[in-house]
């Protein structure tokens, strides 16, 4: 297993390790995972975001995304 230093902002560590402590894993573990699915099926060749996420961008350009009411919304959802 190889060892990686991250520089992140210390409010966001601590949430996700409470995040992570609610699900019974590791902040490493949850990081390794997001790793992971990042890289998955990850080609070479591939340099261009999928179709998918390229019409999603594109519908979002230009909007004004409320991210702290989003944030809020899922924190109540997830309960």
């Amino acid at each position: 297993m190889a060892k990686l230093t991250l520089n992140v902002d210390g409010s966001i560590v601590a949430r996700a390790k409470r995040y992570a402590a609610k699900r019974g894993t590791s902040l490493s573990c949850l990081v390794e995972q997001l790793l992971a699915l990042m890289v998955r099926g990850s080609r070479k060749d591939e340099a261009d975001p999928p179709t998918v996420l390229a019409r999603l961008r594109a519908e979002l350009k230009g909007s004004s995304i409320d991210f702290a009411a989003y944030r809020r919304y899922l924190e109540r959802k997830y309960r």
